[in-house]
């Protein structure tokens, strides 16, 4: 499992947590902690995006 899916699967759990919570307070916390999941998902998904831009450029380069 990588590191993007680890933080999807995280971010599910949490809004699962969410919907079986009854308490309005404990609901909002799950759900901000599925935002911040969710968040670090896309931004380590844009990482590896300009990973692949960066090598695909410096293999330009050297060609």
């Amino acid at each position: 499992m990588t590191v993007i899916e680890t933080y999807r699967a995280n971010a599910a759990a949490q809004r699962e947590a969410a919907e079986k919570t009854n308490l309005p307070n404990r609901r909002e916390m799950h759900e901000r902690s599925a935002l911040t999941w969710e968040t670090m998902a896309i931004s380590a998904e844009a990482t590896v995006g300009r990973a692949l831009v960066n090598q695909a450029a410096k293999a330009e380069r050297e060609a």
